[in-house]
């Protein structure tokens, strides 16, 4: 069944409190990625922990991929907009994400999964992000699901703009995933040049942009390429518009803050250092996957 296209209005559009330019990191096995959400924005983009954008046509730069690693007390959300790569874990999950596709793993209470380059040539290009568990629900089962891309649901406005609705809603259009402890929103927006976007955001919720192709404008402020913009949470405002200076495409974020204390130590995410603790210890004691 197909949803029907309702028209979303913005009465008080929110701002740009910053721009972010990312950080060039290395990870898995030597894989370039652009660490464009860094744990120092955790806490201000609650509930979201991390956002990689990876992209290169130089075999050299990704074919390593991201062997076997841990995860305890969060979700992954790994888009690829070009390429292919191989999940596997210890939860007896595999999958193929391939161009466009999704794929969604709910960590848990701890899974060992791997990573891996379906492809020797090429562009592989996406995004991997790390959304947060709320306490209740970090020792829950380990969760997985491949979305392929042609069961992504989107939506094309009359100015041209393309939605694609990978969890929350837009427009009366329901994504793929809900989650309703942090209620995150997930769009991949393209928007000719001139043309504009408007999303109601509730009060309160923290959301940002991330420019991968053209250049955006937000309350008069330009968003170029490459670049993360933060969204100000200023009271009253109920939602954000972004307007296009140049054919652009751009991932809106948006979710509820946990306001829950943070513990990390690498692939790990918990409340408390003694649960940290505890993650090493089930990690090398192989309770990962039971």
């Amino acid at each position: 069944m197909t949803e029907a296209i309702t028209h979303a209005s913005v009465t008080k559009a929110r701002g740009v409190e910053r721009l972010i330019a990312g950080q060039a990191v290395m990870d898995g096995a030597g894989v370039k990625i652009n660490r464009v959400l860094t744990q120092a924005l955790q806490r201000r983009l609650d509930p979201f922990l991390m956002l990689d954008a990876f992209g290169s046509d130089k075999a050299g730069d990704y074919i390593a991929g991201f062997p076997e690693h841990p995860h305890r007390g969060f979700e992954t959300v790994t888009y690829m907009l070009a390429g292919s790569m191989r999940h596997r874990d210890s939860a007896g999950n595999e999958g193929l994400v391939t161009d466009g596709g999704v794929q969604w793993m709910t960590a848990g209470r701890g899974v060992i999964h791997s990573e891996m380059p379906e492809q020797t040539e090429g562009l592989m290009e996406g995004f991997q992000l790390w959304l947060n568990l709320p306490a209740r629900d970090k020792m829950s089962a380990p969760w997985y699901r491949d979305i392929p891309n042609a069961e992504v649901p989107r939506f094309t406005l009359d100015n041209g703009v393309v939605v694609q609705v990978i969890a929350g809603a837009s427009h009366g259009v329901t994504g793929a995933v809900q989650r309703d402890g942090t209620e995150p929103l997930y769009l991949d927006i393209e928007l000719p040049a001139g043309a504009s976007f408007e999303q109601p955001l509730p009060e309160g919720h923290n959301a940002f942009i991330y420019v991968f192709r053209g250049e955006a404008v937000v309350a008069g402020r330009g968003v170029a390429q490459s670049r993360m913009a933060i969204f100000d949470n200023a009271p009253g405002a109920d939602g954000v518009v972004i307007k296009a200076a140049a054919p652009t495409r751009l991932l809106l974020l948006a979710g509820r803050p946990l306001r829950e204390p943070i513990a990390q130590y690498g692939p790990f995410v918990m409340n408390s250092q003694a649960e940290l603790q505890q993650a090493v210890e089930d990690f090398r004691a192989g309770r990962f996957g039971e």
